[in-house]
């Protein structure tokens, strides 16, 4: 029976994962509304970091040693792979599928859903979530700027990971997706539940 069980759930993950029969759920399924919000508050980070690096000082500054924070980042990159194995662990143990819901899970129709029902009230989550979306908004918006304002070599010689492009990019990216998954954690404890037939959002 146990065997039969696994080779059932198998089959329905496999049938999902190429467009099956097995119907979407709402979690699985990406939010127009978050989906194109995040869009676009990622292409006017990379608008603002173009102007920037087309206005660039034609004065190059000098690199400070110790300013890149590499040990720090490695630690912190550890810590995000502990805590991201430790979720999958939890969610196979529990039998729900791994892999994309998880990484994607902040632009899920279900997210959407759950932000609006909150939003449609004045009460503490309200309060509590405007933040937490706001940090994940500048997040977005601080990851396309790192694109294209990386060009300007006096935006990258004394940050985090610098003074190369590539490194650089790494440590922001390794900071904003560990803030936006902390922040989408403690939304999915803030924010009430999804509203019937909201879904879809």
């Amino acid at each position: 029976m146990t065997t039969n069980n696994a080779s059932s759930a198998t089959h329905r993950d496999t049938a999902t994962a190429f467009g099956g029969a097995e119907p979407s759920r709402p979690a699985r399924r990406f939010s127009p509304l978050l989906s194109a919000s995040a869009a676009g508050i990622f292409a006017v980070g990379v608008a603002s970091g173009l102007d920037r690096a087309l206005n660039q000082s034609p004065v190059r500054d000098a690199h400070v040693a110790g300013t890149a924070a590499w040990t720090q980042h490695l630690i912190l990159a550890a810590a995000g792979c502990a805590a991201y194995g430790c979720a999958v662990w939890r969610r196979r143990r529990t039998g729900q599928r791994v892999g994309r819901p998880l990484l994607l899970a902040p632009l899920g129709g279900t997210a959407a859903a759950r932000l609006i029902a909150t939003l449609r009230q004045v009460s503490w989550r309200t309060a509590a979530a405007l933040p937490l979306v706001g940090l994940i908004a500048y997040n977005l918006w601080r990851v396309g700027e790192q694109v294209t304002a990386g060009l300007d070599p006096n935006f990258t010689v004394n940050a985090w990971g610098g003074p190369t492009y590539l490194g650089a990019m790494a440590c922001h990216y390794l900071d904003a997706a560990l803030l936006t998954a902390a922040c989408a954690w403690l939304l999915g404890k803030i924010l009430l539940p999804a509203a019937h037939g909201g879904a879809d959002g």
